[in-house]
């Protein structure tokens, strides 16, 4: 009979074992040595003012019902050590425990220290020089402050059935006090993970004009919850909280969620260099908004020059230096700003050019490159394959005719190309227009659009016409409904039409940056995960293996929202301040919400529901289950490799916890988690019916993909080519402060004296563009302690048979890294690299790279939304 080698043990029957030979052999082990490790944040470690106390596993105390609990074992004699430049000091510690304690699962440390302290890692050594480890990462605030001590498991993972009696407990109390009873007001020390509104984004007390309607809790004004940073809620009805300064950098979340001071320090230096650098010839921009125009092409261009620091000389260039570190010093902790290295300290370095001009500066012009991007730029996930002509919407069918296109359709029928599905749509239509007339104030000037391109034979795009509307008035129809004035322009290449359709490509531009901004980025990553961090924390254990699976995926997410609510999407926030929606901005973004389904942001979903893919459930070549349209998608082709990748691993993992069907169904964590995703994370969408059931092993690895997939694939591919694309307000204005003008008026008459006048001073006006490009440069940029997908430290498992399917989903990940560079290199993709020379890089997993490669790099996918 064949003979097969047993297949790893689980973590239990590991347990089981060594349990087994502590009570055949009558092994006495009265004392169990360990070493803590801490880092050293520049204060003194704790010493003999902390102490750790071991909970057995497998041993309980009847008169508790927890874990036997051994004798206090004090930190004394640190010794410092540095690795990979994190200053560390460790503790070697002796625990006295009872001859039959059993199994180490847990322990308590208590910090009766003054202050805080970074609880980097505890091991500890049992029979046969086995060893436990308990991966911590975490602060640890005095007693005198939290009242307890804290709690830590060790790296062992398990379902809530199957968890080691001495643990039971301990797991529920745990979760417990992370759910906290939503009653307190929030301190720096609190880890209690609860759920709020969008109610901090103004100032009410400021005047009317500041007030923001709270998002989330409403029919008008649905949106995904957010952590709760301050007081309770005084009732159940949704209301704008006051916010006591404009920006606050010092922001509650909880200890666990919140970036390494190195990280913090890092995030604002950068951020004031690039502000500083691309204001300081107009030093008063910081001041006072000047919203002057660029005068020439060329001005562009120097906004990047190093000598640009030279602009603003003696008093004037230190006046801006004290007036910026002034205004961070009353933004942040003495502690945090004695450690950010102020970027104006030394000549202002050089940014580089964008890349969209750096090959070829003319290339934002090109027709061709306007289509690429939108399968390779920085928003590769609004366009779609259009499914009837002429476009229709809410208040009838588009303007645009077959007499404007057909001609333009390289020999096809208009009913050819719909029939073969060559003609696609960017449309930033209907959403819009009941909010222009809103928009329109205050020098904006916006319009509805409605892009058509053809795809060509060789998977190039070109732009066929672009349609731009506006609110009526009854007086225009005579008529009471609600009615759009409507322009068509079509592509040329010299004269007065040519110029007229730069000025509608710009339009079109503006429109696609902010539902970029908005959606694509803010709304379909950072916003919509942030629940499904929340309801993690409160129902599935540090102990749960998808825990595990998903603790890397959530890093620094709630920290990186919390500011965001606080400089970016807040009231007189960034956003409100360079894209065209301005006061409107999160209203719109709401109103989106209304649209959003997690199922569909599975990435073979959303492609088939675009039309830019064909299910393909049958072919055993295709392990996607979707064939795209073109191969020549950029996003889509390396998109759906990564898809497949974190699938495997997903499903690979979850194999070795769940069985079937019934250990998903019965998982009391899972169902919990899930069903406060839905109802509550989610709950504005708490009865629409395209939720997973969460019964099946196929409903989990499924809904756990697409979570990972948004926090790593789908976020690197909109946010870190925005220096590449946007950091050009030629190529992506983000708003526009002129209309197209009307043949036969003065403005018409304007136009055609310098058209690349007209153009220059349709796009944001100095300061804007400025803390435009600054804002993207910021947002582009790798921090130094980046994460990649396939990256993590094995320490974190001590189950050999996960790190065998993490290392397959690692050298998975490589074997995509040859396949892009291939791709990249072959001359018929080309949507590649286009006319403006940029190969697709953004879903290149660059696996290899461990912070060496900081900064604008344009690919690599960090495994969190950290930025």
């Amino acid at each position: 009979m064949a003979m097969r080698p047993r297949a790893n043990p689980s973590i239990k029957e590991q347990l089981e074992a060594v349990q087994s030979k502590l009570q055949n052999h009558h092994i006495k082990q009265n004392i169990i040595k360990g070493k803590v490790v801490i880092q050293n944040h520049g204060q003194s470690g704790p010493g003999k003012s902390a102490s750790v106390q071991i909970y057995s596993s497998t041993r309980v105390d009847p008169s508790t019902g927890k874990g036997k609990l051994s004798a206090k074992a004090y930190l004394k004699h640190g010794k410092s050590k540095e690795h990979e430049g994190t200053k560390t000091r460790i503790y070697k510690i002796k625990l006295h425990v009872e001859p039959d304690f059993g199994i180490p699962g847990a322990f308590l440390m208590k910090n009766q220290h003054k202050h805080k302290f970074f609880l980097e890692s505890v091991t500890l050594e049992i029979l046969d020089n086995q060893i436990i480890y308990f991966d911590c990462r975490s602060w640890v605030y005095p007693f005198q402050k939290t009242k307890s001590e804290r709690l830590f498991f060790s790296n062992n993972s398990y379902l809530p059935s199957h968890t080691p009696n001495g643990l039971v407990e301990l797991r529920k109390l745990e979760l417990a006090s992370l759910r906290g009873d939503g009653k307190q007001e929030r301190r720096e020390w609190d880890r209690i993970y609860d759920y709020d509104y969008y109610n901090d984004l103004c100032n009410p007390d400021e005047g009317q004009e500041h007030i923001r309607p709270v998002l989330g809790g409403s029919e008008l004004h649905p949106y995904p919850r957010r952590v709760r940073t301050g007081h309770p809620p005084s009732n159940t009805e949704p209301s704008t909280k006051s916010r006591t300064e404009t920006i606050n950098l010092d922001i509650y979340v909880p200890p666990d969620e919140r970036f390494s001071p190195r990280k913090l320090s890092e995030f604002i230096s950068n951020s004031i260099q690039a502000t500083v650098h691309f204001t300081i010839t107009e030093a008063k921009s910081l001041f006072k908004q000047d919203s002057s125009s660029i005068e020439s092409f060329d001005e562009i261009h120097e906004m990047f020059s190093s000598k640009r620091s030279k602009a603003v000389e003696g008093k004037a260039k230190d006046k801006l230096k004290g007036k910026v570190k002034e205004k961070l010093k009353k933004l942040v902790p003495d502690v945090l700003f004695k450690e950010i290295t102020y970027a104006g300290k030394e000549d202002f370095v050089k940014f580089p050019l964008p890349q969209i001009i750096t090959e070829n500066e003319l290339a934002w012009r090109n027709d061709e490159e306007f289509g690429r991007q939108m399968l390779a730029g920085t928003n590769p996930a609004r366009i779609q394959t259009l499914e009837v002509f002429p476009p229709d919407g809410r208040n009838g069918e588009s303007t645009i005719q077959a007499s404007h296109i057909e001609h333009s359709l390289d020999g096809l029928t208009l009913l050819q190309a719909m029939n073969e599905w060559r003609i696609l749509i960017l449309d930033h239509h209907d959403y819009l227009m009941p909010y222009l007339s809103k928009i329109n104030t205050n020098g904006i000037c916006a319009y509805a659009s409605r892009t058509l391109f053809f795809l060509r034979n060789d998977a190039t795009l070109k732009p066929l016409a672009i349609e731009l509307s506006l609110p009526g008035s009854s007086e225009d129809t005579g008529s009471s409904e609600d009615t759009e004035v409507s322009r068509v322009f079509l592509p040329a290449n010299q004269g007065t039409e040519a110029a007229l359709w730069q000025l509608a490509k710009a339009h079109v531009a503006a429109n696609d940056s902010a539902y970029h901004q908005l959606v694509s980025h803010w709304l379909h990553t950072h916003a919509v995960v942030e629940p499904f961090i929340i309801a993690t924390r409160r129902q599935l254990s540090v102990m749960h293996p998808i825990n595990w699976l998903l603790r890397p995926h959530f890093k620094d997410t709630m920290h990186i929202n919390a500011l965001a609510r606080s400089i970016l999407i807040n009231s007189r926030g960034i956003l409100e301040k360079t894209l065209f929606s301005g006061e409107i901005s999160m209203e719109l973004s709401s109103e989106l919400y209304k649209e959003w389904r997690f199922d569909e942001q599975a990435l073979p979903a959303d492609l088939v529901k675009r039309r830019l893919a064909l299910e393909d459930p049958d072919n055993p070549n295709n392990p996607t289950g979707v064939q795209l349209l073109f191969d020549d998608y950029p996003y889509g082709a390396d998109g759906l490799d990564i898809w497949h990748a974190i699938k495997t691993w997903v499903t690979d993992f979850c194999s070795l916890s769940y069985k079937d069907d019934s250990s998903v169904n019965s998982d009391v964590e899972i169902q919990a988690w899930w069903s406060e995703i839905q109802n509550v994370g989610h709950g504005d969408k708490r009865n629409e019916t395209w939720w997973y059931k969460m019964t099946t092993l196929s409903d989990l690895t499924e809904a756990l993909t697409t979570l990972i997939w948004i926090t790593s694939g789908l976020h690197a591919s909109v946010n870190f080519g925005q220096y590449a694309y946007s950091g050009c307000p030629l190529n992506r204005p983000m708003l526009c402060r002129k209309f197209i003008p009307e043949e036969g008026t003065e403005q018409f008459a304007e136009f055609l004296r310098d058209p690349d006048k007209y153009y220059l001073n349709m796009l944001p006006g100095r300061f804007e563009m400025s803390l435009g490009i600054a804002l993207t440069e910021v947002l582009s940029k790798h921090t130094s302690d980046e994460v990649y997908l396939g990256q993590r430290p094995l320490l974190e498992c001590s189950d050999n048979r996960v790190q065998q399917k993490f290392k397959k989903f690692n050298e998975h990940l490589q074997e995509i890294e040859k396949k892009i560079i291939q791709r990249n290199k072959d001359p018929k993709f080309k949507n590649r690299s286009g006319p403006a020379k940029i190969p697709y890089e953004l879903l290149y997993p660059d696996t290899s790279n461990v912070g060496s490669k900081l900064g604008i790099t344009g690919k690599g996918i960090p495994n969190s939304i950290s930025i």
